[in-house]
């Protein structure tokens, strides 16, 4: 595959980017822009677009055509993009990620359609789309049953290991998770499987454990990811403890972030407060903050900042 394309080697911090709209709701392309910058800036090795976080069930297609085709082209191959092309169609999925492929994409990521039941299940849905997109593009699995109500196995990871080489990275977000990535990973080396690379999600709220468990880096989206790119480059270069003194830091405010239901509207209002886009404006249907949460999310803010001081 192409030099720019995830791989089983894949590591480092691919941002989960959000998507941002004008105070109406409109797409806000300036904001597209100075978001990609802010990113960058901040030394992520990738970004994933078009993820559950960035909004994508809320786009009309002519909008995810162009947030996909305005972030690659911001981006200009200074890093590799991901994109989520998740859709309880095969042939949504088949469209979308032939369209990010065409335009420069590294890879794309597929979260399984709701309601599979069974080991057989899930497996069946993973194989129809890896023989539809082909040997070519890379795919990154997204586990995250809290939301698609589905339970990825780890028997039915390594099947697809073993079977689709283009299978060639693991979103990892079950939850409670980590003995499960410690499974992946013990019995990969046990059987002597093709290793893929694991990239962690929920936040990056358990990413020191994770890191020391055996995964390759973050693929999530806090809203201060100098900190996930300085913890994973610490962890790499053998500073487990110092990494985690780091990550400590920021705790309090990556956990409020963290709040299901909430904390897309929490991160975009940061994003904002930081420069990064003009508006936090989260479509509907999405959370709003009242005044108590502006003013939380600014004492977090200031107790971060006289900590990091």
């Amino acid at each position: 595959m192409p030099a720019n394309r995830i791989n089983e080697q894949t590591s480092g911090v691919y941002i989960i980017a959000a998507t941002p709209f004008t105070d109406q709701g409109a797409l806000d392309l300036h904001s597209i822009d100075s978001l990609t910058d802010f990113y960058l800036e901040k030394g992520v090795t990738g970004f994933t677009i078009l993820g559950m976080m960035g909004e994508a069930s809320k786009l009309t297609e002519a909008e995810t055509t162009t947030v996909m085709t305005r972030i690659l082209q911001r981006v200009n191959g200074r890093a590799p993009v991901v994109v989520g092309v998740s859709s309880p169609s095969n042939q949504h999925v088949q469209r979308l990620s032939q369209e990010a492929m065409g335009l420069g994409a590294a890879g794309v990521m597929v979260a399984p359609a709701p309601n599979l039941k069974t080991d057989d299940q899930v497996y069946g849905y993973y194989a129809a789309i890896a023989e539809l997109l082909g040997a070519d593009t890379p795919i990154c699995l997204q586990d995250f049953p809290q939301t698609t109500g589905v339970h990825t196995s780890v028997g039915v990871i390594h099947r697809l290991i073993d079977t689709y080489p283009q299978i060639v990275m693991l979103k990892h977000e079950d939850f409670p998770g980590m003995r499960k990535l410690t499974q992946i990973r013990k019995q990969s080396e046990a059987d002597a499987r093709r290793r893929i690379s694991i990239m962690v999600g929920n936040g990056g709220l358990f990413l020191p454990q994770e890191l020391l468990r055996g995964a390759d880096g973050a693929m999530t989206g806090f809203a201060y990811p100098e900190m996930l790119v300085q913890v994973c480059k610490m962890f790499a270069e053998g500073q487990a403890d110092a990494a985690e003194d780091l990550f400590n830091i920021y705790l309090p405010l990556l956990r409020h972030e963290f709040q299901y239901g909430l904390g897309l509207a929490l991160r975009k209002e940061t994003l904002r407060r930081r420069g990064a886009i003009r508006s936090a404006y989260v479509r509907k249907p999405g959370p709003v903050l009242d005044a108590t949460d502006h003013e939380e999310l600014g004492r977090l803010i200031a107790r971060l900042e006289a900590a990091l001081r």
